[in-house]
């Protein structure tokens, strides 16, 4: 009878288990989609003066709503503490979710601002138009490099229905990350500064996620390093965070620091 009931929980886990991570993957694909149409329309409700001060704090709120989780459940403590309740297997799945939820609460939730700072047109506008779709190729390209499977959890989540070990990630810098670190946070920049249209609202998103990507990038260095010891100080030393970082933590670190 024990034997039975204990068949049927590990059923009904897997089951469970192949039910998030296949959600996890379809919410990834729609959060893509949404992204790209946020950042191309400065999407957002129009308010009035009145609720100024009420969009600024919202949306500085929202803002970080992404920002810091994205940052924080990478770092190795929390991550540890997560693979351990939940199983290493599930932590790439666990961390797209909060992502995904964390972004489409900024999507719904976001103000928007009729206050212009700069409004391009012709050729300039053009030119700033088709940066940012290159920023999106330069993204996917960055992404596919490190393997995309890593951020959506698919790897890991699919060694796990196949019934199979959990592959040892190794770090091998190839194309883009030969010159810079980072090149997904750089792409991910060009998506938020590359707009024909800053309206204030896009400003505020700008500056808060600039502030998050330089954050973020610091603490990447850090947790990569914290996993590969002097093989990562040694690329970090040969390669900058990003292109004419000449100093600081960004920049190539220097020898024996």
């Amino acid at each position: 009878m024990d034997a039975a009931c204990s068949d049927s929980t590990s059923v009904w886990r897997r089951a469970v288990g192949l039910v998030v991570g296949a959600t996890a993957q379809l919410m990834f694909a729609i959060t893509v989609v949404w992204l790209y149409a946020f950042l191309s329309n400065t999407a957002g409700s129009l308010v009035v003066p009145s609720a100024f001060l009420m969009m600024l704090l919202g949306n500085i709120g929202l803002a970080l709503l992404f920002a810091i989780p994205h940052s924080l459940l990478r770092l190795p403590q929390v991550q540890s503490a997560i693979g351990r309740a939940i199983g290493r297997e599930f932590f790439g799945v666990f961390y797209c979710i909060v992502t995904c939820l964390s972004l489409w609460c900024v999507f719904l939730g976001w103000r928007g601002s009729d206050n212009v700072i700069w409004e391009l047109h012709g050729w300039p506008r053009r030119l700033v138009v088709s940066a940012f779709h290159l920023s999106w190729i330069a993204l996917g390209y960055s992404l596919l490099l490190t393997g995309l499977g890593y951020q959506t959890g698919y790897t890991e989540w699919s060694r796990w229905a196949r019934r199979q070990p959990l592959p040892r990630r190794r770090f091998t810098p190839t194309g883009a990350y030969l010159w810079l670190r980072h090149p997904v946070y750089l792409s991910f920049a060009g998506l938020i500064w590359f707009t024909p249209r800053m309206t204030f609202d896009h400003a505020i998103l700008t500056g808060v996620w600039t502030l998050y990507l330089a954050i973020g990038s610091y603490l990447k260095d850090e947790r990569l390093a914290y996993y590969m010891g002097e093989e990562y100080r040694q690329y970090q030393q040969q390669v900058p965070g990003y292109p004419l970082m000449l100093v600081g933590p960004l920049g190539r670190r220097r020898k024996g620091s």
